[in-house]
């Protein structure tokens, strides 16, 4: 079993050429690195595909799942990945009895803070289904809850993500073989977040990032279907964490090459996600001029199609992290 990147790093601080107190001085900034963690929280309205999101995102085949996850979430669900806690919420939009109870239960989350009052909660992922043409239940569960719970302050922890592109338009502008809108779905949808981002504003007073999405799906045959915009929903998501919290997301992430083939191609994610991640562990563990540093598909503990080589040479140059993904 490939071993985290952290245990990886420790064994290239150890075998550095530098001296005693430098290694010390490494290693002990490399071990508060390792007991951050971070907290996800996924919120939106029945059926807008949260837990497809967890699976399609995460490696969610070796966590440790609390509450029971059964087909129709009713309670907050735990996954549990090393430094990396998911809380999968349930759906609102049933009914006002349920609605109030669930909402309890996500403030009562969200209100939770560390020793020194900064809220557990890293990030809030507010998922909404492309078809749906109510956007009462998440102006309200963003007015009422979210924003409460964090503050004005901390809005920037709340990413509103648009799941299910593929079926926004009753599933017709979908080019199958190729997993991706026509031009024509793609203006639908890049109108539909505006059109939610503007009506989310005038209700809140708060401007969101909101992007659209597919998490991938099961078909009738069993069949996993690929993802679409999930490198660029991951994009988002490192973007919005504290930085240095950042890898304990890039060692969890799903290793299935399909699930990150597909993306708009607005810009290059992949560079812009290895180039942050990179980042933060040269300032983490100082620079590795001494001795290039090239990992392959063990640095993360992901196949090579998530890995290629993070860190290399004298001056820290960051490349590919997932350039493996599309050779």
């Amino acid at each position: 079993m490939s071993r985290n990147i952290y245990e990886l790093l420790e064994k290239e601080i150890s075998e550095a050429n530098i001296s005693e107190s430098e290694k010390n001085k490494r290693l002990s900034k490399l071990l508060k690195a390792r007991g951050q963690k971070i907290n996800l929280i996924l919120v939106g309205a029945t059926g807008s595909g949260k837990s497809s999101t967890i699976n399609s995102l995460f490696d969610t085949s070796v966590a440790k799942v609390g509450i029971g996850v059964d087909p129709e979430t009713t309670d907050i669900s735990c996954y549990e990945l090393e430094n990396l806690t998911i809380w999968d919420s349930p759906g609102l939009g049933d009914s006002n009895a349920n609605d109030a109870n669930y909402s309890n239960q996500i403030l009562k989350k969200l209100s939770e803070t560390d020793d020194e009052g900064v809220p557990v909660v890293d990030l809030v992922l507010v998922v909404i289904d492309a078809s749906t043409k109510d956007l009462k239940t998440t102006c309200g569960l963003i007015n009422d809850i979210l924003l409460p719970a964090l503050t004005m302050e901390n809005a920037d922890r709340i990413l509103i993500a648009v799941n299910q592109a593929d079926m926004a338009m009753k599933g017709n502008h979908w080019l199958k073989e190729e997993n991706r809108p026509d031009d024509i779905l793609k203006a639908f949808l890049e109108e539909k977040c505006d059109s939610i981002s503007n009506r989310i504003s005038e209700e809140t007073g708060v401007e969101f990032k909101t992007m659209y999405y597919c998490a991938g799906y099961t078909d009738e045959n069993g069949n996993q279907m690929p993802a679409y915009n999930l490198t660029k929903l991951l994009y988002n998501i490192v973007i919005s964490v504290p930085a240095e919290k950042r890898i304990a997301i890039a060692e969890n992430l799903n290793g299935d090459n399909d699930m990150w083939e597909y993306d708009d191609g607005d810009e290059d994610y992949i560079s812009v996600i290895s180039q942050s991640f990179g980042e933060v562990i040269m300032d983490t563990v100082s620079s590795f001029a001494e001795k290039g540093v090239v990992y392959g598909g063990a640095l993360l503990g992901m196949p090579g199609a998530l890995a290629g080589s993070l860190l290399c040479g004298a001056a820290g140059a960051v490349v590919g992290l997932f350039k493996g993904l599309f050779e």
